[in-house]
């Protein structure tokens, strides 16, 4: 075994020197980062459990982390696509005469915010809800008279779109004289706001965890190869082989991992958007239910953050082997 080390050490160890310091042409550098890539591929196999462990913590690592990605990518999605569209109805009261109501539109449109202020008739409004509903029209038809009310559609300016202007402006709609009630779906963005908070706290934390986690797996799973191979690594500094040359194979090692747990991870994510996306039919309540994966950008990101995960581990378990 020993003199196996020494023969793979010596010429390896020439090489690298010559590659790194630039003392020969680029092909020398390319036999010195084929056979690192040789001998981390030679460790991934020889100690197949070890790796198969770390690939496989990455990948749940990922596939926690990016699902709660993918949520919040689709959850802003539906806010953006929600706030394009948004309507604020003005109820009016039923004793509101002409007069009044024309004096309601004017201060309407002279408040920050307001883009527009349609009126709608309660006939208008019943007509609607006709169309709305055809195939339950025989519930209106047994109806003496109409329960709805006179209203205002407001159109907003996009920099009122948000939470908080929404807010304002309906507090400022509301002491208006005439005005019964502001309706803009209040309720459902205050819990929609909610879950995607909580949703946010908890991914930081998980992903906190993770992180950290597969760190240490990966930093164990190199120092547990380094022990088996000291031995051989010992020699190889006795035959003038450099620091350098010893870590990158162990590097390669690292980053070969991260990237494969992040492809399994990856990989299992998009089956499982696959699946769920199915259930939703396209353009389903104006499109806001639709489902989109990660761009191909951001996936190589993702890919890109595997594989430095992989390499961090392999830092941290070279700094203390070596040191020692």
């Amino acid at each position: 075994m020993i003199r196996n080390c020494l023969s793979e050490a010596m010429p390896a160890s020439s090489t690298c020197a010559t590659a790194v310091y630039g003392r020969s042409h680029s092909g020398a550098w390319n036999g010195a980062m084929r056979r690192f890539f040789q001998r981390a591929i030679k460790d991934i196999l020889e100690n197949r459990f070890l790796n198969l462990i770390a690939v496989l913590t990455i990948a749940l690592s990922i596939l926690i982390a990016s699902s709660f990605a993918l949520f919040f990518v689709n959850a802003g999605n539906v806010i953006n696509l929600w706030q394009k569209g948004i309507r604020m109805m003005i109820y009016l009261k039923p004793d509101t005469t002409e007069a009044a109501r024309m004096d309601t539109k004017f201060r309407l449109q002279s408040i920050a915010g307001v883009e527009e202020a349609n009126f709608i008739s309660k006939n208008e409004a019943m007509q609607r809800l006709k169309q709305q509903m055809q195939h339950h029209s025989a519930l209106l038809e047994n109806l003496h008279e109409n329960p709805l009310p006179d209203a205002f559609e407001i159109t907003l300016r996009p920099e009122a779109r948000n939470s908080d202007e929404l807010r304002f402006v309906a507090e400022r709609i509301q002491t208006l004289p005439g005005v019964a009630e502001v309706e803009y779906g209040q309720q459902w963005i205050q819990r929609f706001t909610s879950v995607i908070n909580l949703f946010s706290l908890a991914g930081y934390a998980i992903g906190g965890l993770f992180f950290m986690a597969t760190v240490f797996i990966v930093a164990n799973t190199i120092r547990l190869v380094l022990y088996s191979r000291r031995d051989e690594i010992e020699i190889m500094r006795l035959v003038g082989a450099t620091d350098r040359f010893i870590r990158i194979p162990f590097y390669l090692e690292g980053m070969i991992q991260g990237g494969a747990g992040t492809l399994v991870g990856l990989g299992i994510l998009f089956l499982g958007y696959l699946s769920l996306s199915s259930h939703f039919e396209p353009g389903i309540a104006g499109g806001l239910l639709s489902v989109r994966f990660f761009s191909a950008g951001t996936c190589a990101a993702i890919v890109l953050g595997g594989v430095i995960i992989g390499w961090l581990g392999c830092w941290v378990s070279l700094k203390q082997f070596l040191k020692g």
